[in-house]
């Protein structure tokens, strides 16, 4: 999240998570105080904040300070990362990209060490531009299996069309979806994810 448009519109279809990028070298960083006072307007939600590779204890202090519910890491933390925020009761979030569908699982390969120190695992299709129709055969017989063994959130180019259909494919933990800029401040249209909501709440 970086705008407080995005957060009330997610909020409202009571999202379980936002999450708040506080990796100073990301496009999507935002300032603290400007998520503290987002935060202010927003019930229901737990507050996610993302990290990149800063160490455990900036972390777990930021955590404290900004009274996070949790934080999210990329693929690149080490375990004794994850280690130390599992010790110090910071539910956590890992998110692993994948560069390929046919590379899922050397993706995923760590995950077994990793799974007893995380809260869920956000397997990132769309930064490359993998699409539904990618995982065909093995991946997806892969997935299918990665998502009965682990809580597994997937990021996907969900449309209200597919949805339903990898819903009841996968079975996931959860699904991952991104806010963005707002056309003018207070403005923008959610025209596309009040679909994929919709397709969300008939879907049993």
């Amino acid at each position: 999240m970086t705008n407080l448009t995005d957060a009330r519109y997610f909020a409202a279809w009571e999202i379980e998570w936002l999450g708040f990028n506080f990796d100073a070298g990301s496009g999507a960083y935002i300032q603290p105080q400007a998520m503290q006072a987002i935060k202010e307007w927003v019930d229901g939600v737990k507050i996610i904040g993302e990290f990149g590779l800063q160490p455990p204890e900036e972390i777990l202090s930021a955590a404290d300070l900004l009274e996070l519910d949790g934080v999210q890491l990329g693929q690149f933390s080490g375990l004794d990362t994850l280690k130390a925020l599992h010790d110090n009761e910071a539910p956590t979030l890992l998110e692993v990209v994948v560069e390929e569908a046919g590379r899922l699982k050397e993706a995923t390969a760590g995950w077994p060490a990793m799974a007893p120190y995380v809260e869920a695992f956000l397997l990132n299709f769309d930064k490359n531009g993998i699409g539904w129709d990618s995982l065909t055969g093995t991946p997806l017989e892969y997935l299918q299996g990665l998502c009965r063994d682990y809580p597994i959130l997937i990021s996907l180019d969900f449309n209200a069309e597919t949805l339903g259909e990898a819903l009841d494919i996968l079975q996931p933990y959860g699904i991952n979806v991104r806010g963005g800029t707002e056309e003018k401040v207070g403005f923008k249209s959610f025209d596309e994810l009040d679909e994929l909501f919709e397709a969300l709440e008939t879907f049993d």
